[in-house]
């Protein structure tokens, strides 16, 4: 005896038949819906524009996974670093990466502990 098994999909919106799946995301939410071609084509056409204005992110899981841009957080503690080492006299770059030893400094407020630096000895 041989078993045969049939799925059929079922568009979700009007219950036609369904000719795909189709995935997307939405406020970090994934989602599928079945839907019958011309379904699908209204849904793609309403998304077009955003689709069009937006980039696309990294996939879940991948090394990129984390954004490499810098939250607000981070900006703002960038730029008090950046503050307080010009006020000290050390040597810092407008944009980038802050140094390891220039965070330390900042955070244990000594400007002796960046490495080579002339301080003007203001603390």
């Amino acid at each position: 005896m041989a078993l045969k098994t049939v799925i059929t999909l079922t568009d979700d919106l009007d219950g036609s038949p369904a000719d795909e799946t189709v995935k997307f995301a939405l406020d970090g939410i994934s989602y599928e819906i079945d839907l019958h071609k011309s379904n699908a084509e209204k849904l793609r056409n309403a998304l077009k524009p955003f689709r069009e204005a937006a980039r696309r992110a990294p996939a879940p899981g991948s090394k990129r996974g984390k954004s490499s841009r810098a939250s607000s957080g981070d900006r703002q503690r960038s730029a008090k670093i950046r503050a307080w080492a010009k006020q000290h006299g050390l040597p810092v770059s407008e944009r980038g990466r802050i140094s390891t030893h220039l965070a330390k400094a900042y955070e244990a407020n000594d400007p002796s502990l960046v490495t080579g630096a002339k301080t003007s000895g203001k603390s």
